[in-house]
């Protein structure tokens, strides 16, 4: 039995075989009679974190195409709680508005920064993004988020301006009517 197997594994390899020795890479006969090696890459420099958060902020965020905003796209970018908010595991969140473009945000927060702009949401929450950088900030009464859609992965979590801090303050002492509440009424 092994002896079957061996031999089918190597009927199988050998084609495999013959095309790795046609497949072989060359030298030109050029440079095998000058007898020159091929000339390595040039090193790169490692660019350190300080010198790219120096460049990063003064350099303005790319004023390519913008998206067309629509009426109530606006009407949402005036609902967008601006200023410094405050996350957990003490990072922060800066959101201002664009004032060349209305209906435009810079997000920024540890040497990133993503340019914005408000996309209806079907559930209410204020959404922002910038579609280049796959970047998404999620802004609900009492709490927002900050999102990379690209790698799937949260920026920054359970961010709260000052807005939102009171926000929730009033959620914890009037709580909000629950779902099955209402349900519960027309059944009794």
């Amino acid at each position: 039995m092994k002896q079957i197997a061996l031999i089918a594994a190597v009927v199988l390899a050998l084609p495999f075989a013959a095309t790795a020795q046609t497949a072989a890479p060359t030298k030109p006969a050029a440079k095998a009679a000058t007898g020159s090696t091929a000339a390595k890459p040039p090193a790169k420099r490692q660019v350190t974190r300080k010198a790219a958060k120096a460049v990063e902020e003064v350099t303005p965020i790319s004023e390519g195409p913008d998206a067309p905003l629509t009426e109530t796209d606006l009407a949402v970018a005036k609902r967008v709680s601006l200023g410094k908010a405050q996350c957990e595991l003490g990072a922060d969140v800066t959101v201002t508005a664009d004032e060349k473009k209305p209906g435009f945000f810079t997000i920024s927060t540890k040497g990133q920064r993503y340019r914005m702009h408000p996309v209806e949401s079907r559930t209410g929450a204020i959404r922002l993004e910038d579609p280049h950088a796959g970047a998404m900030w999620l802004q609900l009464g009492n709490k927002s988020m900050l999102m990379n859609q690209k790698q799937g992965l949260r920026i920054a979590d359970e961010c709260q301006t000052a807005e939102q801090v009171a926000f929730a303050e009033e959620m914890k002492k009037n709580p909000p009517k629950s779902l099955f509440e209402g349900a519960d009424a027309a059944k009794k």
